[in-house]
């Protein structure tokens, strides 16, 4: 089969399906798609909320818990104690298929009766305050997996970790992003087996180093010059970072610093055949970005998990998986998921569902556990679903659900953002597609407002204390107002800091964070280049050689091929 180009019917943008696409779409049975990888990716992307929680009171108890959900939020929501419970039954809610109505209008209106879960943690103890972790303990506003007190963060396999984001098997660290097996680090990206070190870019394997860009296998560097180890005792208390203005200064000396020196093309490690970025022991893979440790045959991954192989359009997860396709949120021991969100372990064959753990044999269904051939969390013989099944495929192509902008969703579309259950500017796709408040609007999606901060600052952030030595217990009972609240704060523009945190600073002479957790959240995004690709030339003098990469061509950063750049960090 040849390749064919499109036009997509949401951005009106031509796009390009593949051979290896059709291929793809033919083994697991389902039409090409109507919609561009990007707007694709944008529709997945909104079923998961930042790391964002509310006070509100749980529909079943009344008890006031903290939540994923606010208060003003359409959906019914149980204390995540009593939605794993036997205290209500999500097949109480079951329908019979209406042949005279769209389907997505059926789900929509189950989704709006079902009840959900406050925050989706998964066996972790002490994380009231957290979202979609799993197996953590005394962890505070996270997100992540096997991790113990940790906080403001993103994080697998961790400890002890502060204000990190995409960080992996480290241990004692604050400020890092998208880094690895890292121990008592602080201020660093894209660095990993890293120890007792500051301020790193782009760095393997060192020891005490401080503002480095680059380096391998070094010890006792300061802004990538070599010192005995008495000299690098003696040289580094000069940028002593438990003072906020000497912290201030070494931030922009750095962000200079780093820019004088070659980046990557692409951070791509151990793989072979594959295009993005970000990507760890994977083979075979288009257009992806974040994959870990053996993910095969895969296009259009962002976050894609240990071991996926063979599936497309995957948004966050997929660990031991395959032959997943349009889904997110997906979760371990997964076999043919297609069209599904919050899909959590060992499921096979499911469709159009949303929040679905240990069940097979599924299609539009809500909130079910260990369940069987059931259609809008009705029940089925095998008989009646198989036949039912290819009737609604059928009846989602002649009447189609039509969205206020004439966007056709039939069988093979993922869901209508309008549909989903968090506010567009509260989740990822406003981060990698951000639109206004009047585009969001406009386009019929939900948009969050921010309400009055429930608690008065009572410091500023400039009025604490500039050195982390002159801080005390009493710093536990303020509440700061965010340095940015004149200049377009995203959060509430007051926090506290929490015993673990001051402990930390005070531990590791940090000083104290001026902005709140949301603005510093935002940060570490700034720091993540775009998901997408652009077609360009090694810039070293005398080297033609192309490639793709994340870095557009009006960039300040001076990129290189894979040869140029090893040349250069070896």
């Amino acid at each position: 089969m040849k390749s064919k180009t499109k036009t997509c019917q949401n951005c009106k943008i031509k796009f390009t399906i593949e051979p290896e696409d059709f291929e793809f779409y033919k083994k697991i049975d389902v039409p090409e798609p109507t919609f561009c990888p990007d707007c694709r990716m944008q529709r997945r992307m909104v079923v998961h909320n930042i790391i964002e929680l509310y006070k509100r009171k749980c529909d079943f108890s009344g008890k006031e818990i903290i939540s994923m959900y606010h208060s003003d939020s359409p959906y019914k929501i149980y204390e995540s104690s009593i939605w794993n419970s036997d205290k209500w039954d999500p097949m109480e809610y079951a329908k019979d298929y209406n042949f005279n109505k769209p389907f997505f209008e059926q789900f929509k209106e189950l989704k709006l009766d079902v009840p959900r879960s406050h925050n989706l943690n998964i066996n972790s103890v002490n994380c009231d305050y957290c979202a979609l972790v799993v197996d953590c303990k005394d962890c505070y506003l996270c997100s992540g997996n096997h991790s113990e007190n940790c906080a403001y963060s993103i994080v697998g396999l961790c400890k002890n970790c502060f204000d990190s984001f995409w960080l992996l098997k480290s241990e004692r660290c604050y400020e890092n992003s998208f880094s690895n097996q890292n121990y008592n680090v602080y201020f660093s990206q894209y660095s990993d087996n890293c120890i007792d070190s500051a301020f790193l870019y782009d760095c393997r394997n060192c020891q005490n180093c401080f503002g480095c860009v680059n380096l391998r296998h070094r010890k006792y560097h300061i802004f990538n010059e070599s010192y005995t180890k008495k000299d690098y005792q003696k040289e580094i208390k000069k940028y002593y970072i438990g003072d906020y203005n000497n912290l201030e200064k070494i931030k922009k000396q750095f962000e200079k610093f780093k820019l004088k020196f070659p980046k990557k093309y692409a951070r791509i490690y151990n793989s072979n055949n594959v295009s993005g970025n970000d990507i760890k022991d994977t083979k075979n893979c288009y257009h992806c970005f974040f994959t870990a440790e053996g993910v095969e045959n895969c296009k259009y991954i962002w976050s894609g998990g240990y071991n996926l192989k063979d599936s497309y359009d995957v948004f966050d997860g997929g660990t031991n998986s395959e032959l997943i396709y349009e889904s997110a949120t997906a979760g371990r021991n997964l076999q043919k998921v297609y069209f599904s969100v919050n899909i959590i372990d060992n499921v096979y064959d499911i469709q159009y569902s949303d929040t679905c753990f240990s069940s097979s044999s599924l299609f539009g269904c809500v909130g079910l556990k260990h369940k069987k051939y059931c259609i809008l969390n009705k029940q089925y013989t095998k008989e009646k679903y198989n036949k039912l099944i290819v009737e609604i495929k059928e009846h989602m192509n002649k009447m189609p659900y039509v969205d206020k902008k004439g966007r056709v969703y039939k069988y093979g579309e993922f869901f209508p953002i309008e549909f989903s259950t968090f506010d567009y500017n509260k989740t990822f796709a406003q981060e990698l597609f951000p639109l206004t408040k009047e585009q969001v609007i406009k386009r019929g999606y939900r948009w969050y407002n921010k309400p009055k901060p429930e608690y008065k600052p009572t410091i500023k952030a400039n009025n604490l204390p500039i050195n982390i030595k002159e801080v005390n217990k009493s710093m536990l009972k303020e509440v700061i107002e965010c340095k940015n609240i004149s200049s377009g704060c995203v959060g509430t523009g007051v926090f506290r800091i929490i015993p673990q945190e001051l402990e930390f600073y005070k531990k590791h002479n940090i000083s104290l964070p001026r902005l709140c957790p949301e603005c510093r959240y935002q940060e570490h995004i700034k720091q993540r280049n775009p998901i997408k690709l652009w077609k360009r030339q090694c810039m070293k003098k005398g080297c033609n050689n192309t490639f793709q990469t994340t870095y557009s061509p009006d960039r300040k950063e001076i990129v290189y091929c894979e040869k140029c750049y090893n040349k250069e960090v070896s």
